[in-house]
C-alpha cells in the first residue's frame, strides 16, 4: 500500500464569499428580519453611529431594499441593505431619499454591491416618480458617491456627526443593468 503524505500550510482559509449577488426589495419576513439585524450590526455596533437604536419613523413608509448572497442558486445570506422613501418638501417636487446603505463587513469591497444597491435605489425611485434624489452621506463616503453620479448639495449633522448633503444625478440611471 502507498504510503500518503500531507502538506499543512500556515495560512488559514478565506471565508467563502459568493459571487452570485442579487439586489431587490426585501419581501419575506427572513429578509425584512436580516435587513434591520446588519443594518444594527453596521451603524449601532460597529459605527457606534446610532448606539441605542438605528431605527427611525422613516423606516415605516421606506422601501428596505436588500442584496441577497447565493449558494448553488439558493439565496442564503442578506449581505447589503439600503431604503429609499418619498419626502414632501412643499416644492411640488417629487422628492425622494436614500439611506442606512451598508454592506455586510464580509463583502465589502467584493462584487461591486454598494453600487447596485445604489442603482437599484435611484433607479427604482425614479420608476415611482422621482424628480429629485437625496441622501445624507458620511464624509468618508463622499468621493465613492461621486464616482456614481451624485453631487455634493451641503453639509449638516446627524446624530452628533458631520455629514454631506448629496444629490444624484437622475439623468445617470441607471447606470448599471437591474434585475428587476
Amino acid at each position: 500500500m502507498p504510503k500518503l503524505q500531507y502538506a499543512f500550510d500556515e495560512q488559514s482559509f478565506h471565508s467563502f464569499r459568493s459571487h452570485h449577488i442579487q439586489v431587490k426589495v426585501a419581501e419575506g419576513s427572513w429578509e425584512k428580519q436580516a435587513y434591520f439585524a446588519l443594518r444594527r450590526a453596521v451603524f449601532a455596533r460597529e459605527q457606534r453611529l446610532l448606539p441605542d437604536n438605528e431605527q427611525d419613523g422613516q423606516d415605516f413608509r421606506a422601501i428596505p431594499i436588500v442584496a441577497l448572497a447565493a449558494s448553488w442558486g439558493m439565496t442564503d445570506d442578506l449581505v447589503g441593505a439600503v431604503r429609499i422613501y418619498q419626502e414632501d418638501d412643499g416644492s411640488g417636487d417629487s422628492l425622494w431619499f436614500g439611506g442606512r446603505l451598508c454592506v455586510a463587513r464580509a463583502y465589502r469591497g467584493h462584487t461591486a454591491i454598494g453600487k447596485a444597491l445604489i442603482n437599484e435605489a435611484v433607479s427604482r425611485a425614479i420608476d415611482l416618480g422621482c424628480t429629485r434624489f437625496l441622501a445624507n452621506v458620511q464624509p468618508q463616503n463622499e468621493s465613492y458617491f461621486h464616482s456614481v453620479h451624485w453631487r455634493t448639495c451641503g453639509e449638516l449633522t446627524i446624530a452628533g456627526k458631520r455629514h454631506v448633503r448629496m444629490e444624484a444625478n437622475l439623468a445617470a440611471y441607471p447606470f448599471m443593468a437591474r434585475t428587476c
